[in-house]
């Protein structure tokens, strides 16, 4: 190697010294360690990397070991979900569907079942639409002597054995006509199978509801489908499980042998009060008797129907529940009838009140009802069993 000088030539450095021995000593060669494989010779001029921050000679943050193990069979801990607004939705949504559950299946199989309807030799076949035989029965059975007189309906005795103290159709179509409420006067005489001729409403007394439906559907060349039947009592503790049922009457009401007295007016009628408009006959607001007071039950009944099916009872826990509790004792239906069958009737009938409902009475020949036209009556039952509109020139009011 040369090197230049002052003057600019070219030198050749001084030679080194000869050392002892002749030679000169080698240095031998050292290799980087690996890391973690002992100290390095560049240990002493560099200094680790640390935390940003760290100051010079602090110790180093000791090594990363990982999670602790968990010891055997323990489990995960479970992280705490919380509860958004779509999922307190749907718990709310489960708990109202079953919640009806349990109401429909406590109705289903606690309302009182009869057999009611049965097949025999001649029964008119069954037509369009469904046909409902509506009864209520004049029984005083499970009245006590206090109720009988609170209700004015009379001892056992005074009503000569159970009889129907109303009888009615009510006749649901396929199709868009209107259903039909249809009373049958409870003095018409008709035949009764195996016991000549007599009141239609006997028929109850001779042979029950078997007898009974029977003898409509000989009387009226229809096939009644389904039964239902209400008895003083249940009527009047329905009544009053709502807190009574809206209803404006036309004129006063006074009867002097049940001793009713209803005033004139919009008001709302209790139990004892309801019942004694429904039965009411001899009064001078009912002065074609029997044929007065059917409409008044037909007008009740649109108006009792429209109020238990009403957002204000179905939602009112003090409505509600009462009548859940007095419905299944105060009903009885043929024992092949189910719930679903009565809501499809309670629908159907709503429109009474406001003219949905074709309402009539069997068209009779003399104010006492005792006899039916013959060719109105018969253009009437052909109307519900064709499932057509009943011509409005039979429609009695």
């Amino acid at each position: 190697m040369t090197y230049g000088g002052d003057d600019g030539r070219r030198r050749m450095p001084p030679p080194r010294p000869p050392q002892p021995g002749g030679q000169r000593p080698r240095q031998s060669a050292q290799m980087m360690p690996l890391p973690g494989r002992g100290p390095s010779p560049y240990d002493g001029r560099t200094r680790p990397m640390g935390r940003p921050g760290q100051s010079p000679g602090e110790p180093p943050p000791p090594p990363y070991q990982g999670p602790p193990d968990r010891p055997a069979g323990a489990s995960r801990p479970r992280r705490r979900r919380r509860w958004g607004v779509g999922r307190i939705l749907m718990t709310l949504l489960l708990v109202f569907v079953l919640f009806l559950g349990g109401v429909w299946a406590y109705l289903e199989f606690s309302i009182n079942r009869v057999e009611a309807l049965s097949d025999y030799s001649g029964r008119p076949a069954a037509a369009s639409g469904a046909n409902w035989l509506i009864v209520g029965s004049d029984s005083r059975a499970g009245l006590t002597a206090q109720q009988e007189e609170n209700l004015a309906t009379g001892g056992e005795s005074d009503a000569g054995g159970q009889r129907t103290d109303t009888i009615m159709i009510a006749h649901v179509p396929d199709n868009s006509a209107k259903p039909t409420l249809l009373s049958l006067p409870r003095d018409s005489q008709v035949k009764i199978p195996g016991h000549g001729t007599s009141k239609i409403n006997s028929a109850f007394t001779l042979g029950g509801p078997q007898l009974l439906v029977k003898t409509v559907e000989g009387a009226t060349g229809l096939h009644i489908d389904h039964y239902a039947e209400i008895g003083f009592g249940g009527f009047a503790n329905i009544v009053d499980a709502i807190g009574g049922v809206d209803m404006c009457i036309d004129k006063d009401m006074n009867d002097e042998m049940t001793g009713i007295d209803i005033k004139a007016g919009c008001q709302q009628l209790d139990g004892r009060q309801a019942l004694g408009f429904v039965r009411m006959r001899h009064s001078s607001a009912t002065p074609r008797s029997d044929l007065d007071r059917v409409a008044n039950q037909r007008k009740f009944i649109g108006a009792l129907v429209s109020q238990i099916a009403s957002p204000g009872t179905l939602l009112n826990p003090f409505d509600f529940f009462p009548l859940l509790s007095s419905a299944p004792d105060a009903l009885t239906i043929d024992s092949g009838d189910h719930l679903h069958n009565l809501v499809g009737l309670a629908i159907a009938m709503r429109g009474i009140s406001d003219g949905g409902v074709t309402t009539t009475t069997v068209p009779v020949t003399s104010g006492s009802a005792e006899h039916w036209d013959k060719s109105k009556s018969q253009q009437l039952f052909d109307a519900l069993k064709n499932d057509t509109e009943v011509p409005a020139g039979i429609v009695v009011n």
